[in-house]
């Protein structure tokens, strides 16, 4: 049967450690656009972030959860290992990273003709691939 879909994007939730450290690299630094807050069962909180149509679900806990994703990168576990944003200032926005500390995991580079990525990690070691095509 297949999906049939209500829109063209995905939604992704991210649970955080720090709220605050996740809102200044997702909101600050890669400029996604904070849309509400809301509350989410166990006294936490979801910020709201849209990424285009994509809605990015940065939600995090009065205690952070003890469980956390291996560091690494792509090849360190199974599982999510990074997502991507397709972008026309990768440059502009890996130098801005960088600038505001967190690790280029991969630094800008073409990775085929005419297309040039970049991985960021976000403040709990999980991986932002930034993609950009001539």
């Amino acid at each position: 049967m297949g999906v049939k879909l209500g829109k063209d994007s995905v939604d992704l939730g991210i649970v955080v450690r720090d709220g605050e450290a996740a809102l200044r690299f997702y909101r600050d630094t890669l400029g996604l656009e904070h849309v509400a807050d809301m509350p989410m069962g166990g006294g936490g909180t979801m910020h709201r972030l849209m990424c285009g149509t994509s809605l990015i679900k940065v939600i995090e806990y009065p205690q952070a959860p003890e469980a956390a994703n291996p560091t690494g990168g792509i090849n360190a576990a199974s599982g999510y290992r990074y997502w991507t944003i397709t972008v026309t200032n990768l440059d502009e926005l890996a130098q801005a990273c960088e600038t505001a500390g967190y690790r280029l995991a991969v630094t800008p580079r073409e990775i085929r003709p005419g297309v040039r990525i970049a991985m960021v990690e976000d403040p709990d070691g999980n991986w932002v691939e930034l993609l950009e095509t001539a």
